[in-house]
């Protein structure tokens, strides 16, 4: 009796032990995680927008000796003027990225309110009057950047272009003459840009350009005579808007 005791005693301590094991088992199965899907911003894409701000255009034009005295300057005499206004236009680029760095092509064309007048006082009686403007500017650009997650450091530089025009009147010689003319020219830029969704990015932007002479035949009633004019540079900070597309995300495992 003793003996059949103990020898159930040993198959009921085997029994719980192994479905002890058993439960064990069953609480460490392994099951593999869903996948990870991480929003990071990519600013590899097209992109169009728009930007708006400020402009200022220093002008200079010179009296280039071709047609003797005009507007009571002497040949190699002129003046420089500089002056502001609002400017605002678009642009369209694309952006592609290898790891943290970003490198693009863009094109921008701006509409500009630069423009000034003013009267010579060289000889009296001061009657005199030049006016020039500068009204649109257009940039093709390379950009290199550093991007920090969903911000973007980056310079930009390459051709300039813009549309100038000067007229002088001078009641008293000539009367009232003008031209308009594009000039070519180079620039330089930095700004930054901030990805405030997958596809939507603002940023700041500031721009130097410089520009090359060009001729300005200001015919009158009396003579014709010629002036060397552009505007020497042309400064502008904007702040701007553009949409991205093709935003990937980017699984994990």
């Amino acid at each position: 009796m003793r003996n059949k005791l103990i020898a159930a005693f040993a198959c009921t301590t085997a029994l719980v032990t192994a479905g002890a094991a058993s439960a064990a088992d069953l609480g460490a199965r392994y099951t593999k995680a869903p996948a990870y899907v991480e929003p990071l911003f990519n600013w590899t894409g097209f992109y169009v927008g728009g930007h708006i701000g400020g402009a200022w255009t220093n002008e200079q034009f010179i009296n280039n000796g071709n047609g003797g005295g005009f507007g009571d300057l002497l040949p190699g005499e002129g003046y420089r003027q500089r002056n502001s206004g609002v400017m605002g236009g678009a642009q369209i680029g694309y952006n592609w990225q290898a790891n943290n760095y970003v490198f693009g092509m863009e094109g921008t064309i701006s509409g500009l309110d630069n423009k000034g007048s003013f009267t010579n006082t060289a000889f009296p009686p001061a009657n005199d009057v030049f006016s020039w403007r500068a009204n649109v500017l257009a940039t093709v650009v390379g950009r290199a950047g550093f991007a920090v997650q969903n911000n973007l450091f980056y310079i930009k530089g390459g051709y300039a272009g813009v549309n100038n025009r000067l007229s002088v009147t001078d009641p008293f010689v000539t009367g009232t003459g003008g031209q308009t003319h594009w000039h070519n020219g180079w620039t330089v830029g930095a700004g930054w840009e901030y990805g405030i969704t997958r596809n939507w990015i603002v940023g700041l932007e500031y721009n130097y350009a410089a520009f090359g002479s060009q001729t300005y035949q200001l015919g009158g009633t009396a003579a014709n005579y010629t002036f060397d004019a552009k505007p020497r540079d042309i400064q502008w900070a904007v702040v701007r808007a553009s949409y991205k597309f093709d935003a990937p995300t980017i699984a994990r495992y």
